[in-house]
């Protein structure tokens, strides 16, 4: 679906206005209690913004990439706690049912993950197997009408909350590699399924992750993702071109609000005199975080409007990813020399950001993979 422009115009506005007045004065309160409150997770869903890249058919909004990402700069423009309680059923948490599901499974839950009824997490990272997705351990033994599962997830997010896994084991015990690997959608609270205790980030307060744990724990063979064995790895890696795209996308929005707030303080900060932001080599640091955040935003929006045109943008989506990542680190590095000591404290909330940036380098695939999924593209198109 495309919105016509009236429509998705008032969206953004409205997404904008709601950061605004509701998210952004109570950054520091769910930095301290490591909570988004109920009513601020109650008003995403009524807004819709839970559900929207599920389909209208299944009560959606069904933006496509380009709208998607539209909001996503706007989520971006607060603490990532907010958008990451939307984030996986908006991407890799709904995503795989999207793509992958067959209509019962679309039908049963798409549309409590659009509403924000059920959290849906993306259960694929093992103690053992991150970056290297194809060394799974988890298995999945047919055992009659039903699947056995064992193994450990790691560093899930959303787990905590989640009422749906997408949890990817291997079906083929002898197999290697990628092959073997299917998908399975395993809903919280059945029996051999349990949480490891909440892990202490280093950012991101606010955005739980633990451990999954699979022990003897039985399915209905209804919970095969697609009716069909094997196609786990396929189906993860269908789901990270947009996934990717969004975080690149939130972590531009991160580096405009940075970039805003630290021109605002340079303006009013004064050091010999004058405004801070009168000295050239706070002129410089500005300059180039403006520069590089603009051409963030260029790059997500051009690789949006192919992927929405049919193009495959496997490429473009993990140049995206890497740039993005690591150019709001540097804007979010260069805020805190903008601020001086004041953005080494707390009361700012500019370290907050310092720190919470570092994990958008490190999920749905390190700064070294889009690296290796970049160069071996390249490769592949030339031979």
């Amino acid at each position: 679906m495309a919105l016509d422009n009236e429509s998705l115009d008032q969206l953004i506005k409205g997404v904008r206005r709601f950061v605004k007045e509701r998210l952004v004065p109570l950054e520091a309160q769910v930095a301290e209690t490591d909570e988004v409150p109920s009513e601020i997770i109650r008003e995403m869903g009524e807004m819709g913004l839970f559900g929207m890249s599920v389909p209208e058919q299944y009560g959606g909004l069904g933006l496509n990439a380009e709208e998607e990402m539209a909001i996503a700069f706007e989520m971006g423009q607060t603490s990532p706690a907010f958008r990451s309680k939307i984030g996986t059923n908006v991407g890799i948490g709904s995503q795989g049912i999207v793509l992958d599901g067959t209509e019962e499974q679309k039908e049963k839950y798409l549309p409590k993950i659009a509403s924000g009824e059920i959290i849906a997490s993306f259960a694929l990272t093992e103690p053992d197997a991150g970056s290297d997705a194809g060394a799974q351990k988890t298995t999945a033994i047919r055992d009659g009408d039903s699947y056995i599962l064992n193994g450990t997830k790691r560093f899930i997010t959303n787990a905590p909350e989640a009422g749906l896994f997408t949890v990817f084991a291997r079906t083929d015990p002898q197999s290697k590699g990628t092959k073997g690997v299917s998908a399975f959608l395993v809903e919280s609270g059945v029996p051999g399924l349990s949480l490891g205790k909440n892990d202490v980030k280093m950012g991101q307060r606010g955005a739980h992750t633990c451990d999954v744990i699979f022990d003897d724990c039985r399915v209905p063979a209804s919970a095969l993702l697609g009716g069909v064995e094997g196609q786990g790895f396929k189906t993860a890696m269908k789901t990270l071109d947009r996934g990717r795209l969004h975080i690149a996308a939130v972590c531009t929005g991160i580096a405009e609000r940075l970039i805003r707030d630290s021109l605002a303080y340079a303006m009013e900060r004064k050091q010999f005199g004058r405004p801070i932001a009168e000295f050239q080599l706070i002129q410089d640091m500005l300059a180039q975080s403006r520069t590089e955040a603009y051409a963030a935003r260029c790059m997500v929006m051009e690789t949006a409007k192919k992927r929405d045109a049919g193009e495959n943008v496997s490429t473009e989506a993990s140049c995206c990813k890497l740039f993005c990542t690591e150019m709001v680190g540097r804007v979010a590095d260069r805020a805190v020399q903008i601020y001086g000591g004041a953005g080494y404290v707390a009361e700012y909330g500019i370290e907050r950001f310092y720190r919470d940036v570092r994990l958008f380098r490190l999920y749905e695939g390190t700064s070294e993979i889009q690296k290796l999924v970049i160069a071996r593209n390249m490769i592949r198109g030339a031979s």
